[in-house]
């Protein structure tokens, strides 16, 4: 495996996580009576930085433990840990709370797995987990920034997804990426439910998809990606809230439209398209302006494009356009 080197004010936690789930106007009659007893919350993820990796067997001999060269981001912010990362996670798909994924994804199956790559594209491809493997595997130490105000130092590994778009060769027709995750009910109990337009969607501008940072990742601290974390393949959108960087991707099809989102369905009054980390946006219900770190105490600012601006900024001549989520009768 090729490992690289890549170069406020309190926050109720009823308003971070709410106790009323919020609906669409076109949800809600469905699904009110879950609404009263269930929170809101949002898909989030993190991953850029390092020269080698070891790897080694923990003294309960039950799992690998990996030990990457570097233990900060390049702002010298500690990694988060591995059991952190792994048990404190947003995936609607399996529930709505932080610690049920780690507990109801851990038999999910992630193979045999594959990825349809079509659309505006002159090579249509269809690959499966082992295809994807092949590419070059890089660790990518990032910042993970939620919606929720909550936030992760990441160890990454995967590849950037402009790997991919070059080889299926997207037409200059092609505007937009639309990303759709699996849709498997019988092995993901959120699916059952009416609250969400399952399966979740993305979607990114060409230009963002191809950007260096953009990453599809396949694991994290050197091992398989768990499935909590969105095994075998999710994308990872530095950048942006962390619901932006969908998990179990299946297809990924170049288009000439924007694509509607999951949460611009499920919310259109909150959730804009490009959810792009901004201190100076804040969700209709909460600040954006600072963070809570998991495992510290206190907050911290939140930076423009948590902390890409240097990278990212250049792809936004308004910085306020629909960075995050929508005022209140836009």
């Amino acid at each position: 495996m090729l490992i690289k080197k890549r170069s406020g004010i309190e926050i109720p936690s009823s308003e971070i996580t709410p106790k009323h789930l919020y609906l669409s106007r076109r949800q809600f009659m469905t699904g009110a009576a879950i609404a009263a007893t269930t929170g809101l919350l949002a898909a989030c993820g993190a991953g850029s930085q390092t020269d080698e990796a070891s790897t080694a067997v923990s003294e309960s001999g039950s799992a690998n433990v990996y030990t990457p060269s570097a233990t900060t981001d390049e702002l010298g912010d500690p990694l988060n840990t591995y059991e952190e990362i792994t048990n404190y996670n947003n995936y609607y798909e399996f529930n709505t709370t932080k610690d049920g994924p780690a507990r109801l994804a851990k038999d999910f199956p992630t193979s045999p797995w594959q990825v349809e790559v079509s659309g505006m594209v002159r090579n249509p491809k269809t690959y499966a987990i082992e295809d994807l493997l092949k590419f070059d595997q890089e660790e990518r130490i990032y910042r993970l920034r939620c919606v929720e105000a909550w936030s992760m130092v990441i160890p990454w590994m995967g590849f950037p997804l402009a790997k991919l778009l070059n080889e299926v060769e997207p037409t200059s027709d092609a505007k937009f990426v639309r990303f759709e995750t699996v849709y498997d009910p019988d092995n993901m109990p959120g699916q059952r439910g009416r609250m969400f337009p399952w399966p979740y969607v993305e979607g990114l501008t060409v230009e963002e998809a191809m950007n260096d940072l953009t990453l599809l990742s396949t694991g994290l601290y050197g091992e398989t990606l768990p499935p909590q974390n969105g095994a075998p393949i999710r994308l990872v959108v530095p950048w942006k809230y962390g619901f932006k960087s969908i998990k179990a991707i299946v297809k990924i099809e170049l288009v000439d439209y924007m694509p509607t989102s999951l949460w611009m369905e499920s919310a259109p009054t909150e959730y804009g398209f490009f959810a792009n980390v901004n201190p100076n946006v804040n969700h209709p219900r909460w600040s954006q302006a600072n963070e809570r770190r998991i495992g510290e105490l206190g907050r911290r600012p939140t930076l423009m494009y948590n902390g890409y601006e240097e990278q990212v900024a250049h792809l936004y001549p308004d910085p306020d356009y629909d960075t995050n989520l929508k005022p209140r009768g836009s």
